[in-house]
């Protein structure tokens, strides 16, 4: 039985009214995206997701994936959905047609990633990871590797890893150990290499490990670093299998959620080295490898839409059914269900607002990564691509850190009872802890937004970002949206300041601009956030004045949660500015001692 049901209205109207679906069909390679056939891929894909991969999400919690005589045993049922998840075409959504795939933009793919990680995010981690595999392949293999393999990890017959974390390095990558010994035309690793995310599993006969490692003459730091393609069976010129690589998973970490899915310790060369192939030149693995990293990012910031969505459904229901209490104010009256109760509205009111606003976002910067990439002027493209780069590490920052608060009010809705396992809420919490640290934490999403996506462009992306808000601003007239007006032009020019703050201090304070950095990433997640509101207020608005009755209950929902995000969300823009550039001093001026055990 599943308890998740795709939010098809809210996709649909953020792709066709919010993103405009016939602008990214306009672009080279998308001519066929058009409404019907986009609806069709939505309605497909949240029946799957409904009737195979939502049922099992409990069931991967509760047994998990298991290591037995060194192979990793995936949860009842998980391997089957594998399988038809592969037969239904949805490995090969965005794949290029030359090798098998269905060329369709990120916009599309970003509606479907949601829907089967909120379904099941232990199941989808493991099409995810191989996404970002295509990517890296398909940007540094030479022809004969993208012959050899990418077909494969295309349509699913096989899957990808990333593997970058050592047990003495972390998130330093400078610190990698792993070794590659030049042998003929392949090489040689050496190493280990932890939190490997289904580094294992019973899905595909083959596994392709991207591998971080350092050549016998690399430089010392991130520039000495390379990026092999080593397989779990090495794989003849025909594309049949050979021989058992030398790499093998020792062991999985016992984690606290999204238990399904194997997260692997890797050992590279216990005996004579794992073979392996270098992927483009040598010594720029790092910034290959970020190809691959910045595809995972955006899909992890799904990963906080998708888990919120699902712990806000499941809240709505226990708020509906549960009965207790009279209505506040109403003397001797009935007992209500809790969603009469003002409290538990306004968390469900959060919960909803937040993950339409995360949403939307989301899908905007898949629409402008798909702009990058595939528009036929080099100037719009590079305008599409800078914002795509700015808006990812705020969709992967502020998504997966709004997600822990939702999915914490899900168990607060639920009262004791969240506390109890088999109403689910829990284990929506438990998944979502995994979403501010992997791909990099938030601290490292935030110091990546201020240093590389602001600072060095001279805050040029975030100023055409901030044009955008104050054009929605612009756009919302009348008293119904006054207050949503007022709002987000208050926060926008917070944000503003923030920015210009940042730029200048970042050349004569840059510690300063550290300390400040998560708050700044939280404050621009809010404040995009609430562009996003502005824009579908402006539309739902616009539809009810022109006496669209298609759905007129679903547009005064819209106006209603833009207010509510425009009360109760937006405000929290003031006290992240002023903690983002005034927040530093309090940050870095104790003295070590305070810290002393």
């Amino acid at each position: 039985m599943s308890d998740y049901t795709p939010p098809l209205a809210d996709m649909r109207f953020v792709l066709h009214e919010l993103i405009g679906l016939e602008r990214i069909a306009a672009l080279p390679g998308c001519e066929q995206v058009g409404r019907e056939l986009v609806d069709a891929i939505l309605d497909e894909a949240g029946k799957f997701a409904h009737d195979v991969l939502a049922p099992l999400n409990r069931v991967g919690d509760t047994e998990g994936s298991k290591l037995v005589d060194d192979e990793v045993r995936t949860p009842t049922g998980f391997r089957d959905a594998y399988r038809q998840f592969i037969e239904g075409g949805w490995s090969a959504l965005t794949g290029d047609p030359d090798h098998g795939g269905q060329g369709l933009p990120a916009i599309v793919s970003a509606a479907v990633q949601e829907m089967w990680n909120s379904a099941n995010m232990g199941f989808a981690l493991c099409p995810l990871l191989s996404v970002g595999a295509i990517a890296a392949l398909s940007f540094t293999g030479t022809d004969a590797q993208k012959a050899l393999f990418l077909g494969k990890l295309i349509d699913g017959t096989w899957t990808g890893t990333m593997n970058l974390t050592e047990p003495q390095a972390g998130s330093d990558l400078a610190a990698v150990r792993t070794r590659a010994v030049p042998e003929g035309d392949h090489y040689r690793l050496f190493g280990q290499k932890i939190f490997i995310t289904y580094g294992e599993h019973d899905f595909t006969d083959n596994i392709l490990h991207l591998v971080l490692a350092r050549l016998p003459d690399a430089p010392e730091g991130v520039k000495g670093i390379s990026l092999f393609l080593v397989p779990k069976f090495l794989v003849n010129l025909d594309g049949s299998l050979g021989t058992r690589n030398d790499v093998h998973c020792v062991s999985l970490e016992h984690k606290l959620g999204i238990h399904a899915s194997p997260t692997a310790v890797m050992a590279y060369g216990d005996r004579d080295g794992a073979t392996g192939y270098l992927l483009g030149e040598a010594n720029r693995g790092l910034e290959y490898m970020f190809v691959m990293m910045n595809e995972e990012r955006f899909g992890v910031g799904m990963q906080g839409v998708a888990i919120s969505e699902r712990a806000y459904q499941r809240a709505l229901e226990y708020a509906r059914g549960r009965v207790q209490g009279t209505e506040t104010g109403v003397r001797g009256g009935a007992r209500v269900p809790i969603l009469r109760h003002p409290d538990v509205r306004r968390m469900l009111l959060s919960m909803k607002a937040e993950t339409e606003a995360m949403r939307a976002l989301a899908y905007v910067a898949a629409a402008a990564m798909d702009v990058g990439h595939r528009h036929p002027d080099a100037t719009e493209r590079a305008d599409a691509q800078a914002m795509a780069d700015l808006l990812i590490p705020v969709v992967k920052g502020w998504s997966t850190e709004t997600a822990l608060g939702i999915t914490s009010t899900g168990i607060q809705v639920h009262g004791g009872t969240g506390f109890i396992e088999q109403t689910g809420a829990a284990q929506y919490a438990r998944d979502a802890q995994i979403l501010t640290i992997y791909e990099g934490t938030t601290g490292i999403q935030a110091n990546d937004l201020v240093g590389r996506k602001i600072a060095r462009d001279g805050g040029a992306a975030a100023r055409a970002a901030i044009a955008e808000m104050r054009a929605t601003v612009a756009k919302l007239d009348g008293a119904e949206v006054a207050p949503i007006r007022a709002a987000l032009a208050d926060s926008v020019a917070l944000l503003e300041r923030a920015v210009a703050w940042v730029v200048d201090a970042s050349a004569t304070d840059p510690r300063g601009v550290a300390a400040g950095a998560v708050p700044f990433l939280k404050l621009f997640g809010v404040v995009a956030g609430g562009w996003q509101m502005g824009r579908a207020a402006h539309v739902a608005q616009t539809r009810l004045a022109a006496g669209d009755n298609s759905d007129p209950g679903f547009y005064r929902g819209k106006l209603a949660t833009a207010r509510f995000y425009a009360d109760h969300v937006l405000p929290q823009a003031h006290g992240l500015a002023h903690a983002a550039m005034h927040g530093a001093s309090s940050v870095l001026a104790p003295d070590d001692v305070l810290f002393a055990a």
